[in-house]
Formats: C-alpha cells, structure tokens, sequence
C-alpha cells in the first residue's frame, strides 16, 4: 500500500521584534574609527536597533512569537513546538526555546535551539516543515532571534558596525491550498570556513578563562574579505541549483528576501540571477545585521511595502558562519 502524500505545508502568521534603541552610524563615529560615509558605502547600514543592558534573545523572541500568535489568534499552548534559531542564546544551557517556552506559557509544549548563524531562520524553518509534512506536528513556531550587540567588541570597527539585534517568529501549519506553502530547499555547510567568521572562546575548546577574557576572544571575529567573496559565489550558486531543480529562473521570482549582511552581497546576487529589481528586498540600512532575525525581518518589510501577498513565489536565501548556506523556495500564504 502506498504512503499518503506528504501535506505541503505553509506559514500561517509572522511576527517580528525589535527593541526600540536606535544605534546610528554618527553614533559609532564616536566610539570607533569610522565614518557615515564609510559605512554606507561598503555595507549600506545607516543605523541598527540594540538592546538595552539586561534584555536577552529570549525576550526578543517572546516579543516576536506573540506578534505571531496574535496574527494567527491562537493560544501559545495550541503550538506543538518551538525551534528557536541563534547564536546569542541567554546561556548555554538551558536552550533559549525552554525559556521562550516558559514566558509565552505554552504548557505541553517541547523545542530546542538551532546554531547555523545567519543561516539558522531557515534551517529552523525546514526542520519545522519536516515536523507538520510528517505528521507529528500541527503546529511549530519558529523564531530567528540574536542580540548581536552582547558579543560585540566596540573597539573593532571591522565588526561593530555591521551587526543589530532582532527577532522573528513565524508559524508553521499543513496547507489548505496545494499552491500554497513552501516548494524545495537545499541546504550546505562549508566548515572550512569556520575559521573566517567566529568567537573564538566560551566553548570547551576555549573556556572563559582570564586570558581569554583579557584576549577579547568572546567576541565576533571576522575576515570580512573571506567572507565577503564566499558569499557572493555561494549565495548566488545555491539558488541558480534550487531554481533549476524546480524548471525556473530568477525572472519568475516574484520576491528575493536574502540574509541582509552586506547590501553588496544581496545586489551581487540579485545581478547574476537575474531577478527583477523591484522584486528583492532590502532593510539593511534600518536594521544592520541582526543574523538569525534578518529573513523574517525582511518578509515584514515586504509585506509592509505591499511586495509580499499570498501567491506571490518567493526565493529565501542566507549565507552565515560555519560556513552555512541556504535556500528555500515557497509561494506565499499569509
């Protein structure tokens, strides 16, 4: 006897935090060897939301998960489970999406956190598809959220520009509509490059110690060149394959949400896979990078710009550390 067909499945809501304390770039200029000018030109950032002392991923994520619910107009215990995607958990353990699990009060309900940096929204988001499309699971929020800001050196100004803090959940559920939901991904780790974007300490290999602490080594440490070239070619190349797999090229994409690190990165890409200018969104300049937060971010911009809305075909994509590369394909249903 066959198996059933797998359900496609869709996101039914989205929500997105970010804390209210704008960091511009004259800002930095005062803390940091830098200029306006400078920033704008290489990254296209003009200013960044940051945390306040005290304020955690997990409260990013809250704030995030119950614009979500709200959207949906469910109760939090109605979700079955929680995938909470960053780099900047409260701690390291318990998992950020324990303590999620217990502000939102969603009794009954089981998650654990995903690392894959910049690339972990979307990771987060097809291993809660795989829940729904199998049958466990009716519903599974997903969140990217990182407060980049608390593993920030604020005296390299190769690093402390790029990065804000944010957060976006959304909700995952079996579609109605077989048009509807996401489509294909592919998905590809590189750990070669571990050593390009990285903290060096506060693991086993490397824990807090004196040294450590007076090395600077718990903060972001990059080679922005490495990184750079990395994901032009790769960011481009993973979607080209996904797009090809499913008999399309970039001219029928209605949306191009990417990871937004660097805007000469998103119109690198943009460029090579032909897509329609109109159709790629960019809020790097208000936002900065706030890693695992930037996709969901960006699908809010979209709708708040009237580029996103149901059926539109949409192309998701991410670059981060590790390497992580990642590409998810969908038409939109909420």
């Amino acid at each position: 006897m066959a198996n059933p067909p797998r359900p496609k499945v869709k996101i039914s809501a989205l929500g997105t935090y970010v804390p209210p304390r704008v960091l511009t770039n004259a800002d930095l200029e005062k803390v940091v060897e830098t200029t306006d000018e400078w920033i704008i030109s290489r990254t296209g950032i003009r200013e960044r939301h940051i945390a306040e002392k005290g304020m955690a991923t997990s409260d990013l994520a809250v704030e995030a998960a119950k614009n979500a619910l709200a959207e949906r107009a469910i109760a939090a215990d109605e979700i079955d489970a929680i995938i909470v995607g960053t780099v900047t958990p409260d701690m390291l353990f318990p998992s950020t999406a324990c303590l999620v699990q217990y502000k939102l009060g969603a009794k009954g309900v089981w998650g654990f956190d995903l690392s894959a940096a910049c690339s972990a929204f979307l990771y987060a988001l097809q291993t809660g598809t795989q829940f729904i499309a199998g049958g466990a699971h009716k519903r599974v929020l997903v969140i990217g959220a990182d407060v980049m800001s608390s593993i920030l050196d604020y005296t390299d100004r190769a690093t402390c520009i790029l990065f804000g803090d944010g957060a976006g959940a959304v909700i995952l559920e079996a579609s109605d509509n077989d048009g509807l939901g996401i489509i294909d991904f592919m998905h590809e780790v590189d750990g070669s490059g571990g050593c390009a974007l990285y903290m060096p300490a506060g693991g086993s290999l490397h824990p807090a110690t004196h040294e450590t602490v007076d090395k600077r080594m718990h903060y972001v440490h990059q080679d922005g060149q490495t990184v750079f070239k990395f994901a032009v070619k790769k960011q481009a190349e993973l979607c080209e394959k996904l797009l090809c797999r499913n008999g399309l090229k970039g001219s029928d994409i209605d949306v191009f949400i990417p990871h937004q690190a660097n805007q000469r990165i998103i119109l690198a890409s943009a460029e090579r896979l032909g897509l329609k200018p109109e159709s790629v969104i960019i809020n790097i300049d208000r936002f900065g990078n706030t890693t695992a937060g930037t996709i969901p971010l960006a699908m809010e911009t979209a709708r708040q710009e009237g580029k996103l809305k149901k059926g539109h075909l949409v192309l998701l994509a991410s670059v981060g550390a590790g390497f992580t590369v990642g590409a998810t394909l969908l038409r939109w249903s909420c």
